[in-house]
């Protein structure tokens, strides 16, 4: 059990890292977060970036469960 949530949590954090990098840079690094940046759209605006945030927050969601059960089963022993 804790090999397969191993594998699922090494697969799932590379999907997670390519999904995160096909994401259109939105923001003016730390210059908007001091008022610097204007534009403030916080969705997506096309159906394939929509899409590809849904993806990334259910790749999100599988890498956080693979990560408690993998902590859970450690504790178990």
């Amino acid at each position: 059990m804790k090999l397969a949530l191993d594998i699922v949590l090494i697969v799932s954090s590379l999907v997670l890292v390519l999904l995160i990098l096909l994401h259109r840079g939105r923001g003016g690094g730390l210059s908007s977060l001091f008022g610097g940046g204007v534009q403030s759209s916080l969705s997506g605006s096309s159906v394939a970036e929509k899409n590809l945030d849904r993806m990334t927050l259910f790749t999100a969601a599988i890498w956080l469960i693979s990560i408690v059960g993998t902590g859970v089963l450690i504790k178990i022993g």
